[in-house]
């Protein structure tokens, strides 16, 4: 069943632990994740953390929603946000959301949301405009990176060993040795 952009801000506001995402108009919760997922993500949140000015970005892991359109909201596993965006919203509204492109965004593939990720959420980053947008598989040890051209088209690339530069951070350097290390 369809609802409107303040049922569903509502109820994401009322079930803090529910993770609420918006696709077409309907609520989904966002399911619970393995340890995998959780220990890539968080790992994966830390390493771009540690290479970009705190008071310049803001790495947040599986809070902050994004969104394209009054009927779709969607939480990112990990994403940076410019700090001048994060204060030019201010108080406009109590949940927290972001309806412009941003540097990077990256889900972690899991069983339970595999699937969706890749039909629903990559074409909707892409359409947002997002500049760099990652699926990362933890249990292949992959990581998959479309980079938003000068053209708006996406270049997509596929990693399975080195060192991955995030474009749209050009600071930022994620060893994939260091990403999985945990993961042993």
């Amino acid at each position: 069943m369809a609802v409107s952009t303040q049922t569903y801000q509502q109820l994401a506001l009322e079930d803090l632990e529910g993770h609420w995402e918006l696709f077409e108009g309907r609520p989904r919760r966002k399911p619970g994740m393995t340890q995998e997922h959780n220990t890539v993500a968080w790992w994966l949140a830390n390493i771009i953390q540690r290479q970009v000015d705190p008071r310049v970005f803001q790495v947040r892991v599986n809070s902050s929603r994004t969104n394209r359109s009054e009927v779709s909201y969607f939480i990112p596993d990990v994403v940076v946000i410019p700090r001048a965006l994060m204060r030019s919203y201010g108080e406009d509204g109590p949940l927290e959301t972001y309806d412009v492109p941003l540097p990077f965004v990256a889900e972690v593939w899991s069983r339970s949301t595999g699937d969706y990720d890749v039909e629903q959420k990559f074409p909707e980053y892409q359409r947002r405009g997002d500049l760099e947008i990652w699926r990362v598989q933890p249990y292949e040890r992959t990581v998959t990176a479309w980079r938003r051209g000068a053209d708006g088209g996406y270049a997509e690339t596929t990693a399975t060993s080195g060192e991955l530069h995030i474009e749209s951070l050009p600071s930022v350097r994620v060893s994939l040795a260091e990403l999985f290390e945990y993961l042993d």
